[in-house]
């Protein structure tokens, strides 16, 4: 299976699933509006078909991970969504 290529990354509709709405929903990535004295927390950004299917436990810890990373340079700093979980593998003797 290929990769799907940059156009249909942006037909996807992103959602910040670091600030939710009082309805349920997710509030759009981007900025349309920006306040100088508000400060806002870094947005973790993913399709909203991923969204919808997230556990809130797997939104906490992707969106605490994110600020966790903060930003450095003029770029955002990239954090997975999911983390693997590491499997302890006992020795039978």
């Amino acid at each position: 299976m290929a990769k799907p290529g940059l156009k249909e990354w942006f037909k996807q509709d992103w959602r910040d699933i670091s600030s939710r709405r009082k309805d349920g929903s997710f509030a759009k990535c981007g900025r349309t509006k920006q306040k100088k004295d508000a400060k806002r927390n870094y947005p973790k950004c993913v399709p909203a078909a991923k969204a919808a299917r997230m556990t809130k436990g797997q939104i906490k810890s992707a969106v605490s991970r994110k600020r966790a990373a903060g930003n450095v340079g003029p770029k955002p700093t990239n954090v997975k969504t999911f983390v693997k979980k590491k499997t302890s593998r006992k020795n039978k003797a």
